[in-house]
């Protein structure tokens, strides 16, 4: 029952930030007196602190507020993308206190090459920190195809990786004597946007990330799809034009052949293999009416309407959040989306449904990772707060 309580209390304070007691009786339902007693060990561990609340002119004496402290546990959220690497350090509470990203040419995704550029990223960024940072966990999103019991990549197309231990690597790699967790990185910015941005408040969402393939993160009930592996949301490979171009994962007629970024840097006049700059090109020249880069978008944008009528059609979401390429674009996608989700979605189901823009840009994912990594603690803080205890008694020792 207490691991239970504490971990309400946590999870309340690192999704919702600072409460009063008062908010965490009514939020939790635990009583004055357990609210007090938990809040004492926690204070103890130093996962949090508490402060007077200040008066607010109504009657009797103000319940104290009580926060998380970021530095009292860290994770280490990793992203890798087709283009970039990023890594950060995380506090309770979702802080970001440390990070770095770097962008890399395509040629040099070979996955040894990632591993020491990995290694060599979280080197720095951990330098700027405290040698006894208080550290969970490790969180990875990564464009594949991932088991999640073990971070075993199965594919990663726009990598060109196959079979690959990306868990086991990396742990060998790190060598940080912490959980190391690795899920997809559209599953992954589904989580973010859920606790921290755009789909907050909602239980029923499709995220969808585009950069050079497509990724899709979905919510169900309040909780995210994996499926038997770990593998579901792989919707850039569902089939919507099976007499399409070959895609990159070995089938034909993808959903990302249509509407990731290759697609639309090659309709507007770039090169394919142009990444970022040329995507950057392509939003210059619409904004400056381009009939070509604007027939490029209007394009993506009809076949994402396509994809997504068949997903509103299967799952019946509240909530559709374009992360990526997708949101950036959101402004020139939404009209030519919207008429093909109006066509083709079941009206009751899409008399429900509202498509925005991501509200956490470009570190959704890296975020994602962050909360993936958080979860051990925030299942069970009584076990965290023992095992700190160990570490401190060595320590006086």
């Amino acid at each position: 029952m207490r691991r239970a309580n504490l971990s309400a209390i946590v999870r309340e304070l690192h999704a919702r930030g600072p409460l009063s007691r008062s908010d965490l009786v009514t939020r939790t339902g635990l009583t004055r007196s357990a609210i007090r007693g938990l809040i004492g060990e926690l204070v103890l561990g130093g996962l949090v602190t508490e402060e007077r609340a200040a008066r607010l002119g109504t009657p009797g004496r103000p319940s104290p507020l009580v926060r998380v402290s970021p530095d009292g546990a860290v994770v280490l959220a990793i992203e890798i993308e087709v283009e970039s690497l990023a890594v950060a350090i995380a506090g309770l509470g979702g802080r970001i206190l440390e990070s770095e990203r770097v962008d890399r040419p395509r040629e040099h995704v070979a996955f040894e090459d990632t591993i020491s550029d990995i290694a060599a990223l979280v080197a720095t960024v951990r330098a700027r920190r405290p040698a006894d940072d208080p550290l969970v966990g490790v969180g990875v999103a990564v464009v594949g195809v991932v088991r999640r019991s073990d971070g075993f990549v199965s594919m990663a197309p726009n990598l060109g990786w196959r079979d690959v231990p990306l868990g086991d690597r990396l742990a060998r790699a790190l060598d940080l004597r912490v959980p190391i967790s690795v899920a997809n990185e559209a599953d992954l910015g589904a989580l973010a946007e859920l606790r921290r941005g755009a789909a907050r408040g909602h239980d029923d969402v499709i995220f969808l990330s585009g950069e050079v393939g497509v990724g899709g993160g979905l919510i169900v009930d309040g909780k995210p799809l994996k499926g038997a592996a770990g593998y579901a949301g792989e919707v850039g490979h569902m089939t919507v034009d099976p007499g399409g171009a070959p895609c990159r994962c070995g089938s034909v007629g993808c959903w990302e052949t249509q509407v990731g970024g290759g697609m639309l840097l090659e309709l507007a006049g770039q090169s394919r293999d142009s990444g970022r700059p040329g995507i950057e090109a392509v939003l210059r020249d619409a904004a400056d009416g381009s009939a070509a880069a604007l027939s490029a978008l209007d394009h993506v944008g009809r076949w994402l309407g396509v994809g997504l009528a068949s997903l509103v059609n299967m799952l019946d979401p509240r909530l559709v959040v374009l992360g990526g390429l997708f949101g950036r674009i959101h402004q020139y996608v939404i009209g030519p989306l919207t008429n093909e989700l109006d066509l083709r979605a079941l009206p009751a189901s899409r008399a429900l449904v509202e498509v925005v823009p991501a509200s956490l840009g470009a570190d959704a994912s890296l975020l994602g990772a962050s909360e993936l990594a958080f979860e051990p603690l925030l299942a069970d803080p009584a076990a965290w707060l023992a095992s700190r205890g160990a570490v401190r008694e060595l320590v006086s020792a």
